[in-house]
């Protein structure tokens, strides 16, 4: 059998390097019960790199990799998998987003969901999911966490993990083929016959495609709906707007959207019934993992504007 070769690495130029270190000082100011080298910093960025090469839309460097990384759920997931109790602590108080519900909370849910009237499969399914984070479910697999690129946010994440996990091995009973654990993120009510993974991949490709037309001001907008749900007027507040006036431009931005992304999908052959359902059931994971409507990159847009980021 063909050994497969990891893929190489970018080069990591003397302003990189800078990057890393001043990437491991905030990290350390952030989370300082996390205890981390330098060296086994670097160390993990190179690992988890490695795991994001392939799904990158084209070339990546160092500089837009460490853009894109949600640096603080990065190192939690190191810590847990270095058994440092107080990463695990802390991902046991995750929360999954101004709903302020905890991770163990959201994965009881989705369980309900998935195996409804069967409490006892229910418990199961959370338990086995946990297990799992940092021992792998069989040889010559990775455990969960070790499967983490750090380019979205990790709560969010292992909800999609443990909900695409459990419906791979409901369909697999069934003579479907199972999803991937992590990276096709199925919505619960998934759309009927059109939600194919070639249905996804079109709408990824343009939906990324309709982020890059258009400004700070409407990636502003749709980060602080969509990633924080903030209400119509708390965001109107944030940009100093009426709500009226925010509404409009709320609704003209989904409405391209619908157009460009849906555009896409009918001259590829879509023939369904539930266009707009699918695009904007889709659309909301999308901007949630977008490096550009990363915590980061909207803290920047915000303090541009003299104002602050609201807390997860």
């Amino acid at each position: 059998m063909a050994v497969i070769a990891p893929p190489e690495l970018p080069p990591l130029s003397p302003a990189d390097k800078g990057r890393v270190t001043l990437l491991y000082h905030f990290a350390r100011l952030q989370m300082p019960a996390v205890k981390l080298s330098e060296p086994a910093f670097l160390t993990h960025l190179q690992r988890t790199l490695r795991i994001f090469l392939p799904k990158a839309p084209g070339p990546l460097s160092w500089a837009g990799y460490l853009e894109g990384l949600y640096a603080v759920d990065w190192l939690v997931c190191v810590g847990c998998l270095d058994g440092q109790n107080a990463a695990w602590e802390a991902l046991f108080n995750a929360r999954t987003g101004r709903s302020d519900c905890l991770l163990v909370d959201a994965l009881r849910a989705r369980a309900v969901r998935l195996y409804p009237r069967n409490e006892e499969r229910q418990d199961t399914a959370v338990t086995e999911f946990w297990s799992n984070l940092i021992a792998p479910e069989s040889e010559g697999t990775l455990p969960v966490l070790a499967r983490y690129d750090g380019q979205r946010p990790l709560a969010p994440w292992l909800i999609r993990v443990f909900q695409n996990w459990h419906l791979s091995k409901l369909r697999q009973t069934t003579g479907v083929t199972a999803l991937p654990d992590d990276e096709i993120a199925l919505p619960m009510d998934a759309p009927k016959a059109n939600g194919s993974d070639r249905w996804h991949e079109t709408f990824v490709s343009a939906a990324r495609e309709w982020l890059g037309t258009i400004d700070d001001d409407e990636r502003l907008l749709l980060g602080l709906r969509w990633r924080y749900r903030l209400s119509q007027r708390e965001a109107a507040k944030l940009f100093n707007l009426n709500e009226g006036t925010l509404t409009r431009r709320t609704d003209k931005l989904r409405d391209r959207a619908l157009e460009h992304v849906g555009g896409k999908l009918i001259a590829e052959g879509w023939a369904g019934d539930d266009l707009e359902d699918f695009v904007l059931t889709e659309l909301g994971a999308l901007l949630t993992d977008d490096p550009r409507l990363s915590a980061d990159q909207l803290g920047r847009l915000l303090a541009a504007k003299g104002k602050a980021l609201p807390a997860e």
